[in-house]
């Protein structure tokens, strides 16, 4: 069976369905192909279902302290499998959206494991990997497997847990965020081996719901990429919490015991603990899916473990193109997007910008959230950049305290000559929302002054970004 597509796009995460939808908008045949599950890791195990847990456990969180709004909440508690049961409903809706999607655009579903026989050809085989919960059936009329050409190839196949030799997650004791998605029971204790953007949030979330927590972070700080002004912030609120944190710290090995578990740790001092839980969760990062699609056969050049692309999506070898996770880092859904559509409007001959790296901006939703974007102040100094700071507080914004939430930070930098916006790093309530203002500002080469000159609404959180940036000039009015 052969069929000529202009486009096949091999995996049916963000970037493989934007890439899709984005090529039909442009008059191109195109044709997905998808092992497992329609709307990829990030809609069925990653950024969507995840904040839906996050959102019961923010619910649960300001039901333990009614009071403090003048409310009485009694006899209240959770429910793990209600919990769990609404996040993964959540993740089939998303799974069936971009079903829905593909419909719509008269995008073709091929069902099965993709291999690249050569430049153009695409073999496509029955599923071998065991799918860890099926979102419902294979979309209805999907193709399945046979000899599928096209003009161009993009792959988007995506990343899964990074494993350690002697650490390997079992399902049941030593879990990675598939297993820690869909608890059976609420553990008391839990050991949290990371402490990039997926072990903060399942610490975040398994604290809020009442378990003891322990993050073990190999490195100086908590969450590596970020500013560590914002990290050190970050580190006393969750510590404040009740979450304990161990950096610069190794776990040697993990124990199975009859209740769970012991993580053998060894200091940077060279002393040794044992850490006991009752389940430990390894977030220590991804790893590429670059095997098996035949990325050797045809020569596509990789690099330490992912695809090496240009700055808009293309490999060593015409017609073959990467996108999002597998093309490397910054491993994030809405990195992925953005190439999918650069990457399309590329091979469809249109005037496009490539990819700036220090446009995209990280989210971790966490409590407290924490948002970031370009460069951090020891990254800017770093590149020799004379640079102005502004720091603002949430404490001096009227809709914090409203809120209750007078706990966080917005941190701006500026270069000192031009005005140019370096960077920008929030920690607190809705940051994660707010970040997009200083991205659009840094997209549209935004100064200070104009910045300065833009009024933003009262009473809202948005005021710290604008003080933030008064106070790097020596002008903030409520601080």
């Amino acid at each position: 069976m052969a069929d000529q597509y202009d486009l096949l796009v091999i995996g049916a995460g963000p970037g493989g369905y934007v890439a899709a939808i984005r090529g039909a908008q442009l008059g191109m045949k195109v044709g997905i192909i998808e092992r497992e599950h329609m709307a990829g890791i990030c809609s069925n195990w990653g950024c969507i279902p995840t904040k839906a847990l996050l959102r019961s456990a923010e619910v649960y969180g300001h039901m333990s302290h009614a009071k403090d709004y003048g409310l009485t909440a009694e006899k209240f508690g959770f429910d793990i499998d209600g919990v769990v049961k609404r996040s993964r409903a959540i993740a089939a809706q998303m799974n069936n959206g971009v079903q829905f999607l593909m419909k719509k655009n008269k995008i073709d579903i091929i069902w099965g494991e993709a291999e690249i026989t050569k430049p153009g050809e695409v073999k496509v085989a029955p599923t071998k990997k065991k799918i860890v919960e099926p979102q419902g059936p294979v979309p209805k009329n999907a193709l399945g497997e046979g000899t599928y050409k096209a003009k161009n190839i993009i792959i988007a196949t995506g990343a899964r847990p990074r494993v350690l030799p002697g650490i390997e997650p079992d399902g049941d004791k030593i879990w990675t965020y598939f297993e820690a998605m869909k608890p059976a029971a609420m553990p008391k204790s839990l050991v949290v081996m990371g402490s990039g953007a997926i072990g903060v949030e399942f610490a975040s979330f398994y604290r809020s719901m009442g378990a003891e927590v322990t993050i073990i972070e190999l490195l100086p700080q908590i969450m590596p990429v970020e500013d560590p002004e914002i990290s050190a912030l970050a580190r006393k609120r969750l510590e404040k919490r009740g979450i304990k944190i161990m950096t610069e710290a190794k776990v040697a090995k993990v124990e199975k015991t009859k209740d769970g578990v012991i993580a053998h740790v060894e200091l940077k001092s060279g002393e040794k603990q044992q850490i006991a839980g009752d389940k430990l969760i390894s977030a220590i990062g991804v790893m590429c899916n670059i095997e098996g699609i035949g990325l050797e056969k045809v020569g596509v050049k990789t690099e330490r473990g992912a695809i090496v692309i240009d700055g808009y999506g293309k490999t060593n070898v015409d017609g073959i193109w990467a996108i999002g996770d597998v093309a490397g880092p910054p491993m994030l859904a809405h990195k992925a997007e953005h190439e999918a559509v650069i990457t399309v409007e590329k091979i469809a001959g249109m005037k496009v910008h490539g990819l700036n790296k220090l446009l995209v901006p990280g989210c971790t939703y966490c409590e407290p959230q924490v948002a970031s974007v370009g460069l951090t102040e020891a990254k800017a100094k770093e590149a020799g950049r004379e640079i102005k700071v502004g720091r603002f507080p949430f404490i001096g914004n009227g809709k914090a305290i409203a809120l209750g939430e007078p706990d966080g930070l917005v941190k701006t930098i500026f270069d000192a000559k031009t005005g140019e916006l370096l960077g920008a790093h929030m920690i607190g309530a809705e940051v994660t929302e707010l970040i997009q203002g200083f991205v659009v500002a840094m997209n549209l080469e935004t100064t200070e002054e104009e910045l300065i000159h833009t009024i933003f609404p009262h009473p809202t959180l948005s005021e710290t970004m604008k003080e933030s940036v008064l106070d790097a000039y020596g002008r903030a009015l409520n601080m």
